[in-house]
């Protein structure tokens, strides 16, 4: 390519960025979060059944031991990666929406040193305590995978500048990649006969891959080098104490619930909370990532324009209120399938104790917007204080409960504790804008349309997926009858399909 030919590519992209960053400050913020937010539920949603494939070829080639040895490798280098973040992604995202392209890249870079420093140290720290009571072999592996787990922090740092330009198709796509090279790579390993280390190794090259493709991204608008200056990283951890604290508090939220029911009550009502638990863990990640990719769109409208805060806030509470309550809806009337299809039948018990948890995972999809909305105002200590009653509230719950009712005082604990979050964060959300409670008047019509799927129940002979089947088609009609679907909603659609709906006006 010529000179000229280049000179003009920069130009357009960067006048693509600029146009791309100035949706953050204009009325097009809700309807680019909804449309976000799909994306990246329909790339975990795909992500997901890649990774079940993958699930299958790794325990059918490892065996019951070694994937134990598995498990225990990712899970140690899981806790490093949480515990090495705490928020200084959120809150660094926060705070890039609000600073010009230099101050931004300015940032970036102060956070990816940061986190390399921070992901080493836990390594480090991981690597040793592991050394004192484990084989030599899982050493090794927690090794392997933490440096899979280095590239896709530096990776994940890289792309917060896709976040924040609203490239979420890219970012989707992305996460599809990761899973699918690693399902790819387990299926190499499998016919090569590979064993445990050969498969901790793997996130390695997926690693290299995913790095190599977002620095190509992002490198015009970027600086691909991180900075180790700790003069600028002590105000940005001043800063975000508060929130991390918070963080680490909603981190022991669901942790101390599987706790105290395995030290208050016996062992099955244990295993009958723990597989609900594990369903409902995974799940929670939709409503995350539903809420996260809005908060760009927070952020920056909470720095210039609280009206189009509140604007951003309402259509994305009204999507996470639909399948929010969606979701409590199918996995009430569906836990038995579910349980049946996951575990088989000796874990059909459960099916109470999953439903009860259905309805305190409805609440986190709304709580989760709430939540976000606190963190665009840089509400830090409030989301402490908030989180840690809330730790508290639950411990008192399970204590109360749990001796007396088992799992199922333990599903009650944690839902009403996810109901409460939810209700305290709006309140503190609305007594700062009262117009946040407009976006309210939804929650008649979603309640409506749910009651109105859950008198299928009264339909006889039917098994549970029927149930749930009929129950998921009255629900979307209805609310398409009581027009409770954001008219956004309709740019995710063909146009003719959409005004056919109604979503389109």
């Amino acid at each position: 390519m010529s000179d000229s030919g280049r000179a003009l590519g920069a130009q357009q992209g960067e006048a693509g960025e600029q146009a791309q960053v100035d949706v953050l400050a204009t009325s097009a913020a809700g309807p680019a979060a909804v449309r976000g937010g799909a994306l990246r539920v329909i790339a975990y949603g795909v992500g997901a059944l890649i990774s079940a494939g993958g699930a299958a070829l790794l325990f059918r080639q490892l065996g019951l031991a070694n994937t134990g040895h598995y498990v225990t490798a990712v899970t140690v280098v899981g806790v490093v990666g949480g515990v090495s973040d705490l928020g200084i992604t959120a809150v660094g995202l926060r705070e890039s929406a609000i600073l010009d392209q230099k101050g931004r890249s300015e940032l970036f870079a102060d956070l990816l040193g940061l986190r390399i420093v921070l992901t080493s140290v836990g390594l480090a720290v991981a690597l040793a305590l592991v050394a004192i009571g484990y084989a030599s072999e899982i050493v090794v592996g927690v090794l392997f995978a933490g440096i899979g787990l280095m590239l896709q922090t530096i990776a994940d740092n890289l792309a917060l500048q896709l976040q924040i330009t609203l490239r979420i198709g890219t970012i989707a796509v992305l996460e599809v990649l990761r899973q699918a090279l690693t399902v790819l790579g387990m299926l190499l390993l499998v016919l090569a006969g590979g064993h445990l280390l050969a498969f901790l190794s793997l996130s390695i090259p997926v690693g290299v891959v995913l790095l190599v493709i977002t620095a190509q991204l992002v490198r015009r608008q970027r600086s691909l080098r991180p900075r180790f200056s700790w003069q600028r990283w002590r105000p940005i951890l001043m800063r975000i104490l508060p929130y991390s604290a918070a963080v680490a508090a909603s981190v022991l939220y669901f942790r101390v619930a599987v706790l105290m029911v395995s030290q208050l009550s016996d062992t099955r009502q244990e295993s009958l909370f723990g597989v609900s638990y594990r369903i409902i863990d995974v799940l929670t990640l939709v409503p995350a990532l539903l809420a996260g990719t809005a908060l760009p769109i927070f952020s920056r409208a909470a720095s210039e324009d609280h009206e189009r805060l509140v604007y951003g806030l309402g259509k994305v509470f009204e999507v996470a209120l639909i399948v929010g309550a969606g979701a409590a809806l199918c996995i009430g009337i569906g836990a038995p399938f579910l349980l049946r299809v996951l575990g088989g039948a000796q874990y059909v018990p459960a099916a109470s104790v999953l439903t009860i948890q259905g309805i305190g995972l409805g609440a986190t999809f709304v709580g989760i917007v709430w939540a976000n909305g606190l963190l665009s105002l840089a509400l830090y200590r409030q989301i402490l204080v908030l989180n840690l009653a809330g730790l508290i509230g639950i411990i008192i719950l399970l204590a109360l409960l749990v001796p007396d009712h088992g799992a199922r005082g333990g599903a009650v604990a944690t839902a009403a504790g996810e109901i409460g979050a939810a209700l305290a964060s709006g309140a503190v959300l609305m007594r700062r804008h009262p117009s946040l409670a407009r976006s309210l008047r939804v929650v008649p019509r979603v309640a409506l349309a749910a009651g109105v799927a859950a008198a299928s129940l009264a339909i006889p002979s039917l098994s549970s997926l029927e149930h749930t089947v009929i129950a998921g088609v009255v629900y979307l009609l209805a609310l398409l009858l009581l027009g409770a679907f954001p008219a956004e909603l309709g740019d995710l659609l063909p146009d003719r399909l959409g005004r056919s709906l109604g979503l389109v006006r």
